[in-house]
């Protein structure tokens, strides 16, 4: 019977294909928006995390709160200083100190100029050692060492093939000379490719080289202090304690902010968290519009054939055969709707991947569409469609079949 009863249904819905399609446009707007937005939204996250790979768990971060968009400290009221480092410095529990200057200036090549972050790297050894710890290896050339003048490091995307390469229009390699601020230096080492972009885009120099370039005095934009692991937590308290006093601030409204890897790490994932919460809701709009697309379809159904319930209970049909009739027609809107939905949701998502990841150069915008998104979107619309339908099916159900006849 619930074979007959399956073939019945899909006999009906193809007498009505336009209806039929015009019904599951609803739900395939909303199952497609739905599977791209999650697996974007999971795919940002991912990349966006990928871009935290190369901190050290071991490694503090404080910079002042800025006041709008840019590199760390370059928005912010009050800048850091040497007298802060020497704060952080005597604070139980932090091994190294290292100041950096992220700016972003003009770098010159070929006469074609571009704008890229320039990144500090200090004369102290060990101080320099923390910093190679978080950065990728070299494929060509050396790193900065701590009585270079003139040098620079590049990011792998300035290395053959990269996006750099087709802006500057000639390659860049060990050897070369760049303008900075109009002045050459010479470039020493381009650095493999990295998780991180901004180190992928980035122009390593000394750190008096950057100070005297761009006429910086006593200002540092982030303080990376290497501290005991196991006390990570109790350390940033007692540095934000001191910073504290020393400005003469309130808790609660600092002007700077120190952060360990995780709490970086966590505050980006809830922003995300809230992002796809959004977007979910934005798309549960258009899966609850087609669920009423599919009802509406069903009432409309059962008034057009009346006179085929009411002659199908005279010679025999039970209410439960009519019910699993219009259960399956309403079930199966949402099953095909589901589907074509998450094949094109899957599609949509994987080609927005693939056009960032042009547009960046670099392979960062990873989308992978699970099989749970895949599978749960279908099963969930064809629910969606079985629910949608039960009160239409139950009316059709309930119909007396001389009332029906009679119509």
């Amino acid at each position: 019977m619930i074979k007959d009863s399956f073939l019945l249904a899909i006999k009906n819905l193809r007498k009505r294909k336009l209806r039929s399609w015009l019904t599951m446009l609803g739900i395939v707007i909303g199952i497609a928006a739905v599977v791209a937005l999650i697996s974007l939204g999971q795919g940002l996250r991912t990349a966006i995390n990928s871009q935290f790979g190369n901190l050290a768990t071991d490694t503090l971060t404080i910079q002042n709160k800025g006041t709008g968009f840019g590199p760390p400290g370059s928005t912010a009221i009050a800048k850091l200083t040497s007298h802060d480092v020497k704060i952080v410095e005597s604070v139980s529990g932090v091994k190294v100190v290292v100041p950096r200057l992220i700016r972003i200036s003009s770098v010159e090549y070929n006469n074609v100029v571009s704008y890229n972050y320039l990144a500090s790297v200090p004369a102290d050894k060990d101080k320099i050692a923390v910093i190679e710890e978080l950065l990728p290896e070299t494929q060509e050339g050396r790193l900065l060492k701590a009585n270079d003048k003139g040098k620079v490091v590049l990011g792998s995307d300035f290395s053959l093939g990269k996006q750099f390469e087709l802006l500057f229009g000639k390659e860049i390699r060990v050897g070369s000379k760049i303008k900075i601020k109009d002045k050459d230096f010479e470039v020493i080492g381009i650095l493999k490719p990295s998780s991180s972009f901004v180190v992928n885009i980035a122009v390593l120099m000394p750190e008096e080289d950057m100070k005297s370039l761009l006429g910086i005095q006593d200002e540092v934009d982030i303080i990376a202090a290497r501290v005991d692991e196991k006390n990570i937590d109790s350390i940033a308290l007692n540095i934000k304690d001191k910073l504290r006093r020393d400005r003469h601030e309130k808790i609660g409204e600092e002007s700077f902010d120190v952060q360990t890897p995780l709490q970086a790490i966590s505050a980006v994932n809830t922003i995300l968290t809230i992002v796809n919460i959004i977007v979910a809701g934005i798309a549960a709009i258009s899966l609850l519009i087609g669920g009423l697309g599919v009802m509406n379809t069903m009432y409309t159904s059962v008034l057009e054939r009346t006179r085929e319930i009411g002659t199908m209970k005279a010679i025999g049909a039970k209410n439960s055969d009519i019910l699993t009739i219009f259960l399956i027609e309403s079930g199966l809107l949402g099953l095909v709707g589901g589907l074509i939905g998450a094949i094109i949701g899957s599609s949509m998502a994987l080609s927005v991947s693939r056009v960032a990841n042009q547009v960046f150069g670099e392979n960062i915008f990873a989308v992978s569409i699970s099989s749970s998104i895949f599978g749960g979107a279908v099963l969930f619309s064809f629910l969606l469609g079985i629910f949608s339908g039960v009160l239409p099916a139950y009316q059709a159900s309930r119909l007396n079949p001389v009332e029906a006849l009679r119509r």
